[in-house]
């Protein structure tokens, strides 16, 4: 493993340092895609809804360093922040979570630094998502760099609710009002009896397709529905 070249003006370090976690995400990116392709050959199932990915903005990371207690520099800010380019997957149920993370999980190229699992221990407000920080390899000329990526996967369901609760939090500063807080940790329980009712819903489609292969052959399924 190489490390980031460091050119001597801090602009042309920073331009570098961001090259490398945009190439990360680049790589991520095509790494789910190819899994995902994989998925729809395989088993004829799409367990991926959609990607979404960002770089935190520099403002955002200077913010989040001294909120830490460290000084503002490119070294803390490889060092100690985890997020910089995050990448967000969202699939149809939550059993298609855990395979996606285990299926990232298993590649040969990817470390898996730490998980925390919002799902099983959901946050007091009612937060769910699948959280894992990894480092892959970015090839550069000089030699591979390991390069920290954020990934956090959830439902539809738990995207949303998830949305919905950064848009109260942006708006009162995260000091909302205790009957919102409250209607969102309602929400937030509704969210998880949906996604069990979809989960079986759609395992009965799928036992159903099973018995019926001729009428899923012939398109009737919908018409029979």
């Amino acid at each position: 493993m190489t490390n980031i070249p460091k050119p001597d003006d801090q602009v042309d370090q920073w331009r570098s340092v961001m090259f490398l976690y945009d190439s990360a995400l680049k790589k991520i990116n095509t790494k789910i895609e190819i899994l995902n392709n994989e998925f729809v050959s395989r088993y004829d199932y799409n367990p991926i809804e959609h990607i979404k990915s960002r770089l935190k903005t520099a403002d955002s990371i200077v913010k989040k360093l001294k909120k830490d207690g460290y000084e503002v520099t490119i070294d803390n800010m490889m060092e100690h922040l985890s997020d910089i380019a995050g990448i967000r997957i969202i699939c149809s149920f939550t059993s298609d979570i855990y395979q996606i993370a285990d299926m990232l999980a298993s590649q040969g190229d990817v470390t898996v630094l730490h998980v925390k699992d919002y799902i099983k221990h959901p946050k007091p407000n009612g937060y769910k998502s699948y959280h894992m920080v990894i480092t892959l390899p970015v090839y550069l000329s000089d030699g591979p760099v390991e390069t920290k990526v954020e990934v956090q996967i959830r439902s539809v369901a738990m995207d949303f609710w998830a949305s919905l609760e950064h848009k109260i939090a942006y708006k009162f500063e995260g000091n909302a009002p205790e009957n919102l807080l409250k209607e969102l940790k309602d929400c937030a329980d509704m969210v998880n009896m949906l996604d069990g009712k979809m989960f079986s819903l759609n395992e009965a489609i799928t036992a159903f397709a099973k018995e019926h292969p001729k009428d899923r052959e012939n398109g009737n399924l919908e018409e029979q529905q």
